[in-house]
């Protein structure tokens, strides 16, 4: 007599998402890689050609043009665990102590594994380098203090011990944390500093989006005009609290969404740029072990700096 199948026997069901493309004449591939930021347009090509991807119930190509208003559902298999793994991918380390690990993460680079990405993270290549890592916080997330987007680029922590996770996380939870970030912008904004108070929840018409929401969680941030072109402006901006995409969302709120934002900004960008042009250039923490304040820098990288020089 064979036993019945245990919880660990039974594949992870598949996450279903419906969406309503708005654009008309959009393909398939490019609709469905827009609203799910978190998935590549490789990764929407094969889901189309293994029939994941139906439009109004029924299977299309990957080059179907839509007319606008059908309903897109997308059947995302849900990978199963996998252990981490280390693996010896280049970091560009800024600092490192008993208590932490200051890294200037690259664009393109996830933070921590998750169903798209269970390697090539940031934490993957961590327990190459410090295999003490492992046991610190939770299953999945080892050392992980904060987070920042798959296509932002800059200064982000790792703790190094229980007691720095627990406090530093602590310090990012108070609003004790410093963070300033560069952000090139589309447009010029009214005024030269301001001041976005606008709360932040799951778009309801966009599941995989943030949105401004009444209702929302509490979301501020503080932006200051560094240098103005001709059609672009470089801010600064520091963010009060730590939402997520809050940045992205209050620019792309005030009308001056981030140059590359396919998501939040505009679907046909004017400047050549791969990722998004977002930059989290310093970070100011408290030592976990009491010995003051501690600044990390992270250099703009090459690509944002070159975007830069073609609008001088």
């Amino acid at each position: 007599m064979s036993r019945p199948p245990s919880p660990q026997d039974t594949p992870p069901q598949p996450e279903i998402i419906h969406i309503t493309p708005q654009t008309p004449d959009q393909r398939l591939d490019v609709a469905v890689a827009a609203q799910l930021p978190q998935v590549s347009r490789a990764q929407v090509q094969r889901l189309i050609q293994e029939g994941h991807v139906l439009v109004d119930g029924a299977p299309a190509k990957a080059s179907y043009r839509l007319e606008g208003g059908e309903e897109v559902t997308v059947r995302l298999p849900r990978a199963e665990k996998r252990p981490l793994e280390a693996e010896a991918i280049p970091l560009s380390v800024l600092y490192e102590d008993g208590d932490l690990i200051a890294i200037d993460k690259a664009a393109g680079m996830v933070v921590h594994p998750a169903t798209s990405h269970q390697s090539g993270t940031l934490v993957n290549a961590a327990l190459a380098r410090w295999p003490e890592l492992r046991d610190v916080g939770g299953k999945g997330r080892p050392g992980v203090v904060h987070r920042l987007d798959k296509d932002t680029s800059g200064v982000i922590l790792l703790a190094k011990t229980d007691a720095a996770l627990a406090d530093l996380q602590g310090q990012f939870k108070r609003r004790e944390v410093e963070k300033r970030y560069l952000a090139l912008v589309e447009g010029l904004p009214e005024s030269s500093e301001g001041i976005v108070d606008a709360p932040l929840g799951r778009d309801p018409r966009r599941r995989k989006r943030i949105a401004v929401v009444q209702g929302g969680q509490e979301a501020v941030t503080h932006y200051r005009l560094l240098e103005a072109f001709e059609e672009h402006a470089l801010l600064e901006v520091r963010p009060q609290t730590g939402r997520t995409h809050q940045i992205r969302v209050h620019m792309a709120w005030l009308g001056h969404p981030v140059v590359g934002d396919r998501v939040y900004g505009y679907r046909k960008q004017r400047l050549r740029l791969k990722r998004h042009w977002l930059h989290a250039a310093a970070l100011t923490v408290r030592s976990p072990s009491g010995g003051g304040p501690l600044t990390f820098e992270a250099p703009l990288p090459p690509d944002l700096k070159h975007v830069l020089e073609t609008l001088s």
